[in-house]
């Protein structure tokens, strides 16, 4: 009797139509409760030694896809639930600064849950988050005025935030205030490096039209290359990295990864 591959099973034909699903009717600390439930069962039936998650060491035959839109094949892994963009920039933080290695005070505002875990377990950190309202971070506060004194952390993450908010110039204010002279930030958004100028419209209130032009329902603004002015303007060096070039020979197709796609590092 022949032996269906995971891919061919009617669970893995449907799993995409679940997921969007999921991802479009029920609110990000639902989505959170629920998968921190389901994702040791899911990773443990899922296990093999196709992909390696290197947030935390598992291997997978098979990952999940993901998307709200246009789900994305191998694209989560239920272990940490990390995505693409998550495994990516952890694999930046571990091998190309000294986030895991020196004593540092870090600001995590809107903290994705697999870089949570990991960053938590850090005993060289400070590690402080916070969020809007989401119950597993520490602090909770609205990004436009952030309630620490000037020049508090040596590192501030803040990823797929700033295309949430209002005033995003007033937000990357705010984190170049709190962060030490010296420090760092990483602060990634959906970035269309073919599109020049940012994409933002007020009067697109509806969810089709923001999901149309901006990617998601919950976006008021889709950036273009100009992100990286947009953040100088407010006093960051910065710099677009990329890991094909920080690390040519590293084989990063184990990881499910795009190691081309861009890195933006904020220094102060």
């Amino acid at each position: 009797m022949p032996v269906l591959s995971y891919q061919s099973t009617p669970f893995a034909m449907f799993l995409p139509m679940m997921i969007k699903w999921a991802l479009n009717g029920f609110g990000r600390n639902q989505l959170q409760r629920f998968a921190e439930l389901a994702s040791p069962l899911i990773a443990l039936y899922l296990r093999g030694k196709n992909y390696i998650d290197p947030i935390d060491n598992r291997g997978y035959r098979s990952l999940l896809p993901y998307g709200y839109v246009n789900p994305r094949p191998n694209a989560l892994a239920p272990g940490s639930l990390s995505l693409e963009r998550h495994r990516l920039l952890f694999l930046y933080l571990k091998e190309h600064t000294n986030l895991l290695r020196e004593p540092l005070k870090v600001l995590h505002i809107a903290p994705e849950v697999c870089l949570r875990r990991a960053l938590q377990k850090q005993n060289n950190l400070d590690y402080i988050t916070a969020d809007l309202c989401s119950p597993w971070a520490q602090y909770h506060f609205d990004a436009h005025a952030i309630p620490f004194k000037d020049e508090t952390f040596d590192v501030v993450i803040a990823n797929h935030l700033l295309e949430h908010v209002q005033d995003d110039l007033r937000v990357m204010s705010e984190f170049f205030r709190v962060m030490k002279i010296g420090g760092w930030g990483i602060f990634q958004v959906p970035l269309d490096e073919k599109l020049k100028h940012t994409q933002e419209d007020a009067f697109l209130e509806s969810d089709e039209l923001r999901e149309k032009y901006f990617g998601q329902k919950d976006h008021v603004r889709q950036y273009g290359t100009d992100y990286l002015e947009r953040l100088a303007y407010v006093g960051f060096d910065v710099k677009l990295l990329r890991l094909n070039k920080l690390s040519p020979n590293q084989d990063y197709t184990k990881y499910a990864v795009d190691p081309r796609e861009p890195i933006i590092v904020c220094r102060k």
